[in-house]
């Protein structure tokens, strides 16, 4: 079924020439040029009608360059801002955590914070990384 073209449709430079046997051709001589360095090695592959490979390789690295630009630069920044932010933290903060508990802190540690949560006024203490929104005492003065 998978071998078989679709009736209608055009072939001439569809899926059959990239599953065809050109792929695999190109693939084993670029092996064979490779290990065994013949003439020239890799820069004489890249030059010849076969190989053709400086495309595709300008084509991974403009799809790398743009995954990194669009996807991981910003959320690298998005995480310094986040640990400035949790650095930052100082007691009279209102913060919510990960695990949806509401509260003052009240005492700071290196690596956690102690929270008084109402109604009972309970103190629990909770690591920096599950907090997750906070709500600073000049905020909370100013909303009100």
């Amino acid at each position: 079924m998978l071998g078989r073209p679709i009736e209608g449709a055009a072939n001439s430079y569809g899926w059959q020439r990239f599953f065809g046997g050109t792929l695999f051709q190109r693939i084993d001589l670029a092996a064979q040029i490779i290990l065994m360095g013949e003439g020239g090695g890799l820069a004489l592959w890249l030059q010849s009608p076969q190989g053709g490979g400086l495309p595709f390789v300008g084509m991974m690295v403009i799809m790398v360059a743009v995954f990194y630009f669009l996807l991981i630069l910003p959320n690298q920044r998005r995480q310094k801002k986040w640990q400035a932010v949790l650095g930052q933290l100082k007691t009279g903060d209102k913060v919510t955590t990960s695990g949806g508990l509401r509260g003052t802190i009240v005492g700071l540690k290196d690596d956690a914070v102690t929270l008084r949560v109402p109604p009972d006024n309970l103190k629990l203490e909770v690591s920096r990384g599950s907090v997750v929104h906070v709500n600073t005492a000049e905020e909370g003065k100013s909303s009100s």
